[in-house]
């Protein structure tokens, strides 16, 4: 058995507080605790964040034990949401008390491993003091890991890391997000001073060995014999067929002879399925569906939503913007009160998150709604209810949104589709059969974004001085960046030393390239522009929202929604009413309105796109309808005559 590796002071905690281990952790934590590259696929609800800390815990635990547990930084940890770490940064501490209690009541002598947090939110003092005592494990954002290796002082103490984790993987690679961290990784395994073993969690992905491809990068082919024990090249093509262990683990495949595939090291894959027994349904309102939703509709719906909410002890109301996360609450608070609906969504303020999401798991909401900010594995308590109003527009996002109910051993997530049209009733029912039937969608990979390439290579450049063919190598490690040439490098780099035009001057340039000896350095200021303008999140012309009179952040709202209001306008933010008072540079001053009758604000551009998959689905649904009205609708033939 899997646990009983384990330190007994580990062993005898986790027996007090679960039943025993789950499938992924069976699997999981003999490669993890071996110290092998391990991508870890399984539902939500079932203990897969546990799979990847449990077995790095006790090899702290172990070296604490012995004496040998340095106060430095072993483990990163990354995950999309800001709101994600910081739920992360809560489960760890509690368990690692828990753990430390045990040792004491056994008698066995251990110092307390320590968790540290960097955010978007995270104040400077804190971000400070990691950099001054850095903690045992650090939990962080991709963009945060970038200003770590980017800034002098914390990339020195990123290298005493030896494992990173990648949580919800499947979030990172679909977009330039993750053409970002996959540069930043190998940017990291630059740094440190050891073999960085990486691990990968994810409910929901496909095809599963194009995100391990993705999670350990590639090798250069002409270094491998260089690597340490345990490193070999691996293909990762989907053309080529795994060789599937009976207990649901994959292994790399290891080839002898050259090949003109990526080389890769090996990775343990660790697939129990994304597909678990789900409680779903489709409610439409009484009267017929239209193109469009009309307010009688939106009565109805609400009038439901509430006898829903009723009946269950906390719902999670799953919108696809933010306007109209802000709208549903509201007319749900008309319904059961203020004290009983919450809103969250990236436009609000970081502590009205945090207390909507303790609130939740606390009991004391009885409904929250929510845009994808509370889609990944946050942990807020007990949900015995999903409801996702109108179509997620993507297979893996409604498995992922309905996970959020049930999330616990042993019960059956239910969730409830809301079709507000006729199309998105068909959508619905698309999206219902192909969960029936185990589709889901191939998440997609850019290939080699230059302006992430830029960014990059300013940032490392200004931390370090480079050789231009070492850091070609590097950026090639990067499993985004593998088919990167070399001529689309020098282009960028030209850029960068250069400048946009032959004609415009070095002022604007932020690298100086020796062409003689192909080496590169930072001119003044390169470090700052990559500090200050880190990231791959799409800028949005977005402007606080400031109370007074003590000048508190509330959220913010849409540029143009700002500019066109008026002093007097009242509008709705995190379910509370707020009277404009001016605008003052990129902050709106707002004062507290008191619950009068409020506008709805906007944000443009953030309704997601549908994906291939679910399109496809629709249209065989189409089809299958068309053709069985075909049939119904064909006048008979006559029986042929016997003469």
């Amino acid at each position: 058995m899997a646990l009983d590796t384990f330190h007994p002071v580990i062993q005898d905690w986790f027996r007090t507080r679960f039943d025993g281990p789950t499938e992924p952790q069976q699997h999981g934590w003999p490669p993890i605790a071996n110290g092998e590259h391990t991508l870890i696929a399984a539902p939500t609800g079932s203990g897969k964040t546990l799979t990847a800390f449990l077995a790095i815990i006790d090899r702290l635990f172990r070296e604490g034990v012995e004496g040998t547990l340095a106060d430095e930084m072993r483990v990163v940890y990354v995950s999309p949401l800001r709101a994600l770490s910081n739920d992360m940064h809560r489960n760890l501490e509690t368990p690692l008390q828990e753990i430390l209690a045990e040792a004491e009541k056994q008698g066995v002598v251990v110092p307390p491993i320590s968790v540290g947090l960097r955010t978007g939110d995270t104040p400077s003092h804190k971000r400070a003091a990691i950099v001054r005592r850095p903690p045992h494990i650090f939990v962080t954002t991709p963009e945060s890991l970038f200003l770590m290796l980017t800034a002098e002082k914390s990339r020195e103490v990123l290298r005493t890391v030896d494992t990173l984790i990648v949580d919800e993987i499947h979030a990172l690679v679909r977009d330039k997000r993750g053409s970002h961290l996959s540069l930043s990784m190998e940017r990291l395994q630059h740094v440190v001073d050891r073999p960085l073993q990486r691990i990968g969690i994810s409910a929901t992905q496909k095809p599963i060995e194009r995100t391990a491809s993705f999670l350990v990068g590639c090798t250069n082919p002409h270094d491998i014999l260089a690597k340490p024990t345990g490193y070999a090249p691996w293909v990762s093509d989907t053309n080529t067929p795994s060789s599937p262990d009976p207990r649901g683990v994959t292994r790399g495949l290891d080839i002898d002879q050259p090949s003109t595939i990526d080389h890769q090291p090996p990775i343990t894959i660790v697939d129990v399925g994304h597909q678990r027994d789900l409680d779903l349904g489709i409610e439409v309102p009484p009267s017929d569906l239209s193109s469009v939703c009309s307010h009688e509709q939106w009565a109805e719906i609400n009038e439901r939503l509430v006898e829903l909410i009723e009946q269950h002890r906390s719902t999670l109301i799953f919108v696809n913007t933010r306007r109209l996360a802000e709208r549903l609450t509201f007319q749900l608070t008309d319904h059961l009160g203020e004290d009983a609906v919450g809103a969250h969504h990236g436009s609000l303020a970081a502590d009205i998150r945090l207390t909507t999401e303790r609130k939740l798991k606390s009991g004391e909401l009885k409904a929250v709604v929510a845009t994808a900010s509370l889609e990944l594995g946050i942990d807020v308590g007990y949900i015995d209810l999903v409801v996702q109003m109108g179509t997620p527009r993507s297979i893996a996002t409604f498995l992922q949104r309905i996970g959020r109910s049930g999330h616990a051993l042993g019960l059956t997530p239910k969730g409830r589709l809301f079709a507000l049209t006729r199309d998105e009733l068909i959508e619905c029912m698309s999206l219902i059969r192909a969960v029936k039937a185990g589709r889901l969608d191939v998440t997609p990979i850019p290939e080699a974004p230059l302006d992430i390439l830029a960014q990059q290579i300013v940032a490392e450049v200004a931390a370090e001085d480079w050789d231009t063919d070492e850091l070609f190598d590097l950026c090639q490690r990067s499993y985004s960046y593998r088919n990167l040439t070399r001529e689309h490098f020098d282009e960028i780099v030209e850029i960068l030393s250069e400048g946009v035009t032959s004609i415009a001057g070095r002022s604007r340039t932020y690298l100086h390239h020796d062409r003689v000896n192909r080496r590169l350095r930072a001119r003044k200021g390169a470090r700052i522009t990559a500090v200050n303008n880190a990231g791959a999140i799409p800028e949005i012309d977005n402007v606080r929202v400031v109370m007074e009179p003590d000048m508190t952040v509330v959220g913010s709202v849409d540029e143009d929604f700002a500019v066109e209001g008026s002093a007097g306008d009242i509008f709705l933010l995190g379910n509370t009413s707020w009277r404009m008072q001016q605008l003052r540079g990129n902050d709106l001053i707002v004062s507290d309105a008191h619950g009068a009758p409020p506008t709805i604000p906007f944000w443009r551009g953030e309704a997601p796109g549908r994906t291939v998959e679910l399109s496809e689905e629709v249209s065989r649904l189409r089809e299958d309808i068309n053709n069985r009205v075909t049939r119904l609708s064909a006048p008979h033939r006559e029986a042929p005559s016997m003469e």
